[in-house]
This record gives structure tokens, C-alpha cells and sequence, in this order.
């Protein structure tokens, strides 16, 4: 009787240890992180405030985050800063259709991960998500010194500063110039038509048939009035 009496106090609290580890036990773990996303990992960065807009008005952001949650393809982009957009000449983005807006930030994309390593081995042109540059659309090229790593579009030459952010299926690199695609900003205007030119008629060379004849004709004319003259001097002195 004493020892059911000193063993039930302990009772509730082992009913509770109990309840407490089964529990404990079927918590889940956390959840992982969301799925990915470029305006997010942009603002998140910061000084991207233009890029972000860019992406959202064309309709890439969406594209970009689809196609990184439901593929393994991965991408490549290259994102200039606030400062890079504002050293643009005023009105540049302004002057472009909607579609050319398009092609322009498609330019910065490649459609596939290239980490920094990379980039000392990667073939020339590089394809973008703006066209084929196997058929001549929208060239990229890369070039390496050492560490550093310029892009080259035949218009402009920016470098990458640095990795915004990684994870193996997506790569994000700041660059210090806006990549202005030769397609697009790299044509020489028509030049203006040039005025007719005024059809001169041209003179007949010297020597020739037309000369001979009007100076025989004028000796012709000299002679028969001097015979004239003769005669009548003659006449007036009969």
C-alpha cells in the first residue's frame, strides 16, 4: 500500500513525458526554402531597382522562375546596377518597343550555368536567350585576365564585379555596364540620300569635225566680203 502511494505522485508527470515526446516526435521539420526567385534575390541585393522593373514589365521574371522550379536547365545572369542603367544616354531605354525591351534583358541571360571557373574555358560567341548567335543574332563574347572577366557585345564591354548569388542551378553576377546588344544599338543610320547632279552638256573636244566646219564656213564669209570690198573700190575709181 506505501509503495502505490509513493509511486502515483510520479505518475502524471511520466503521462506527460510521454505526451510531450510523441509530440516532439511528430512535428515537422521545417519547411525548405520557397522556390526561386530573380526580382527576390535582386532586391534582396539591392541597387538593382531598374533591372527589377525591367524584368517584371517584360515578363522575364516569371519566365526565369519557371523555368528554374520545374527544369534542371540552369541560368547565367548578368545584372547591371542602378548606376549602370543612369550612365545609359537619356532616353535609351525610352526610345526602345516593347519587344526591343525584351530582347535587352533576354541579352543578360544565358541558358545555362557558367560559374566563374567557367569562363577561362568557354567557346565564343556565347548564346543568349535574346537569339542564336551561331546564326549571327545577339553575339556575346567572353575574355578573360586572370581572375577578371569581361563581357563584350561589339557595342560595349562590361566586367563582373562580383557574385550576387549561387546555388549551383542559377548564378547571378553583377556587372558595371548595361550590355547593349549590337542588333539593337550597334547599327550605323542610312546615310542621306545624296542631291542629282545637274546633267552639264558637254562640250565638243577641241579639234574636232564640228570646229572645222564653223571655221571654214567664217573664212568663207571673210573672203566673199572682201572680194566685195575690192570690186567696189575698183568701180569707184573707173
Amino acid at each position: 500500500m506505501r509503495k502505490q502511494l509513493l509511486i502515483s505522485p510520479f505518475v502524471p508527470f511520466l503521462m506527460f513525458f510521454l505526451y510531450s515526446s510523441t509530440a516532439f516526435a511528430q512535428t515537422p521539420s521545417p519547411a525548405p526554402s520557397g522556390p526561386t526567385n530573380i526580382t527576390a534575390i535582386l532586391a534582396k541585393a539591392g541597387q538593382f531597382t531598374t533591372l527589377i522593373r525591367l524584368l517584371k514589365s517584360t515578363q522575364e521574371a516569371d519566365q526565369i522562375n519557371t523555368q528554374l522550379n520545374n527544369s534542371n536547365q540552369g541560368l547565367t545572369v548578368f545584372a547591371p546596377t542602378d548606376n549602370s542603367f543612369a550612365n545609359l544616354k537619356a532616353g535609351t531605354l525610352n526610345s526602345l518597343s516593347d519587344q526591343q525591351k525584351v530582347q535587352l534583358v533576354q541579352f543578360h541571360i544565358l541558358p545555362n550555368f557558367l560559374s566563374m571557373s567557367n569562363f577561362q574555358t568557354v567557346s565564343n560567341p556565347l548564346r543568349t536567350q535574346a537569339g542564336n548567335s551561331a546564326d549571327g543574332e545577339f553575339p556575346l563574347n567572353v575574355t578573360t585576365s586572370g581572375n577578371q572577366v569581361n563581357i563584350t557585345t561589339g557595342v560595349d564591354t562590361a566586367t563582373v564585379a562580383n557574385t550576387i548569388y549561387t546555388d549551383g542551378q542559377l548564378v547571378v553576377y553583377q556587372v558595371d555596364q548595361v550590355l547593349l546588344p549590337l542588333d539593337l544599338f550597334g547599327t550605323a543610320p542610312a546615310p542621306a540620300p545624296s542631291k542629282p547632279e545637274k546633267d552639264v552638256p558637254a562640250k565638243a573636244p577641241a579639234g574636232s569635225k564640228e570646229d572645222a566646219s564653223v571655221d571654214a564656213s567664217r573664212a568663207s564669209i571673210a573672203t566673199v566680203s572682201f572680194g566685195v570690198v575690192l570690186i567696189a573700190a575698183i568701180s569707184l575709181k573707173l
